[in-house]
């Protein structure tokens, strides 16, 4: 996904093996990722996309001083995606701390490692009703009659 500030961006789905790199989108505030062949799409990732960056995470609050993760692999998640209008879109780290992405350094480059597992809405009807079939029924206790 791309966060709700990058609507007016043009974006595509990231891919597998592909180097992104993190950059400021023209017309906007928000950081993000972009293929190192066009930096105007914004790369979107799925939460649960792993990747790993070329060196250390370097990030900044806006400030001039920028702070170093010591961690070159991440995946891609949501932070608070029930306030609205403010960024979501974030990395998590092994030790567990996340950093947004829109406060990424611009110039960092990471490789997209594996996509998460997604199932197409079909298969997943399909798959729960299949489900629900197994599911054992309570077996109904035969009435005597009365009398």
């Amino acid at each position: 996904m791309c966060d709700y500030s990058l609507h007016a961006v043009a974006t595509r789905p990231a891919q597998v093996g592909e180097t992104i790199v993190t950059t400021t989108f023209r017309g906007t505030s928000t950081r993000g990722f972009a293929s190192e062949r066009d930096l105007s799409v914004a790369v979107c990732l799925l939460p649960g996309t792993e990747l790993a960056f070329a060196d250390n995470v370097r990030y900044d609050n806006r400030w001039i001083w920028t702070r170093t993760i010591n961690s070159r692999v991440g995946k891609f998640g949501k932070v608070d995606p029930h306030i609205p209008d403010r960024h979501h879109d974030a990395i998590e780290f092994p030790d567990g701390k996340y950093v947004l992405v829109t406060q990424l350094v611009e110039g960092q480059r990471a490789t997209v490692l594996q996509l998460p597992v997604t199932q197409p809405i079909g298969e997943e009807k399909q798959q729960q009703a299949t489900t629900e079939q197994q599911v054992e029924r309570p077996a109904t206790m035969p009435r005597l009659p009365i009398g």
